[in-house]
């Protein structure tokens, strides 16, 4: 709260409603009383409904105000996880968007808030005493399956990786970022975090099916920043107007929750040279960002995610723990005081993730001569052809190269000579022809692909990742 600037603001861009700084403040204190008056404490969980909009995240700054451990998730998911997630987590009150995504709240005795909070007669002035090692949050994964897990995010972990992150994008106080992701997403919640700790805004929109009219927002709204999954920067580059939309005032683009294929990214630096490409890598269990590429660096060491931030320690480690040497695949595994330290209530998942202040990455990469990080897909992301590992980013990065693909998604299926064989979703560009047949012969003679599938969309989480366990049931 007091790193808020003069002339912060949060902004709702399909209402044109602007908050300034000062009623920031006045929500953020309205929140945190509104909580208190029924007699939640420091330490209590409070699960939070997350659209696209200032609203939810005045409610989230205003439990940590209060002291309170915020657990964001998806408003629209509330309905039919909300409450396993707080009979795990012992939650004593939920804030939704909407009444009916939380018809149940009655039914276990906890307080359900909706919409805007009351003014209260009394709000705190300032916020409650939590020490570093307190919890800030509890962050969902952005896992594919099942219930997500919830990382244990402390005051310390969020204050490290928010000013490592400012450091690595060079941000100052005037910042203004556009941001289309939700904050139960620690891509999203980042962006947050970093813009208004520096005294900067956020300009919130919910409305990329229509891409064009977040580029306008871009540019009305003057914005500094903006911030995408691979799917947003292909669909900006084949399916949209960022040609023709100016966008004078935008300094950088950032890009992580998975590999973007080099053609897109120079294609996005050629169409807007003026605003400088940082690519990342991060996971929820390291608060969010693990490392970042340069835009300096993109020309001589595109496809890498770049470097540790700068609090980080990074080595990749083989399946015993041991360190490689230089060049050699292993694990990534990542240290330092914004690594968490565990999932809530999840020891086995813990002890499996987390080993001596070492964050188990379950990805796998190796380090270049400069210590520069390439990712080379995900442990259990491997298929076996003729009993050789193929790892599905080799091949969905390999079919992406093939001029008319816009998206491509691999899978594995039960082959009666091969053992596995490859399943390909393919999404292709507006006029593409014959490209099932150069799909096919892109594809390495040693891959045997069973099917290749042209489809009009492929199956996504909330976060825009593919739902690869979908694949598998579509395949």
């Amino acid at each position: 709260m007091h790193r808020l600037g003069a002339n912060s603001q949060l902004i709702d861009a399909p209402s044109q409603q602007s908050i300034r700084a000062d009623e920031i403040r006045a929500s953020v204190q309205g929140a945190a009383a509104g909580f208190l008056s029924v007699g939640l404490r420091a330490g209590d969980r409070v699960l939070v409904g997350c659209s696209v909009n200032p609203e939810s995240t005045l409610v989230y700054l205003g439990a940590m105000y209060a002291g309170l451990v915020p657990i964001p998730l998806e408003d629209r998911s509330i309905e039919t996880s909300g409450e396993s997630v707080c009979a795990k987590t012992g939650a004593r009150a939920v804030w939704t968007e909407k009444e009916h995504h939380c018809n149940w709240a009655g039914r276990l005795g906890l307080k359900h808030f909706v919409g805007r909070f009351k003014s209260q007669a009394v709000s705190p002035s300032a916020p409650a005493e939590r020490s570093e090692t307190d919890l800030a949050a509890l962050m969902p994964t952005s896992g594919s399956t099942g219930l997500p897990r919830l990382v244990r995010v402390t005051h310390a972990n969020l204050i490290a990786n928010t000013e490592a992150i400012i450091r690595s994008q060079f941000l100052s106080s005037d910042e203004r970022a556009m941001l289309i992701l939700p904050l139960n997403y620690c891509f999203g919640a980042s962006v947050i975090h970093t813009h208004l700790y520096q005294g900067g805004s956020v300009v919130f929109d919910s409305r990329f099916m229509f891409p064009d009219k977040v580029l306008r927002a871009i540019s009305n709204y003057s914005c500094t920043t903006f911030a995408g999954v691979p799917t947003v920067y292909n669909l900006l580059v084949s399916r949209s107007s960022i040609r023709t939309i100016p966008m004078p005032g935008l300094r950088r683009f950032l890009q992580a929750g998975g590999a973007l294929p080099p053609k897109a990214i120079q294609a996005v630096s050629s169409i807007v040279p003026s605003a400088h490409f940082f690519v990342m890598y991060g996971q929820t269990e390291a608060t969010s960002r693990i490392s970042c590429l340069s835009p300096d660096r993109l020309t001589d060491k595109i496809g890498s995610v770049g470097l540790p931030l700068d609090n980080l320690v990074l080595r990749i480690a083989d399946e015993e723990g041991n360190e490689l040497p230089k060049g050699q695949t292993g694990e990534i595994w990542v240290k330092g005081p914004s690594i968490c330290d565990g999932y809530f209530e999840d020891g086995e998942e813990t002890a499996h993730k987390f080993s001596d202040g070492w964050l188990k990455t379950g990805d796998l990469g190796a380090l270049d001569e400069d210590k520069y990080l390439w990712i080379n897909g995900r442990k259990g992301d491997f298929m076996k052809i003729r009993g050789v590992r193929v790892s599905f980013a080799e091949v969905e990065a390999k079919v992406a190269a093939t001029p008319g693909v816009y998206e491509c998604a691999a899978a594995s299926i039960p082959h009666p000579e091969a053992g596995e064989a490859l399943a390909l979703f393919i999404v292709p560009e507006k006029g593409a022809s014959d490209l099932l047949e150069r799909v096919r012969r892109s594809i390495p003679p040693q891959w045997t692909c069973n099917t290749v599938n042209l489809v009009t969309d492929l199956p996504k989480t909330s976060n825009g990742k593919i739902a690869r366990y979908l694949l598998k049931t579509l395949a």
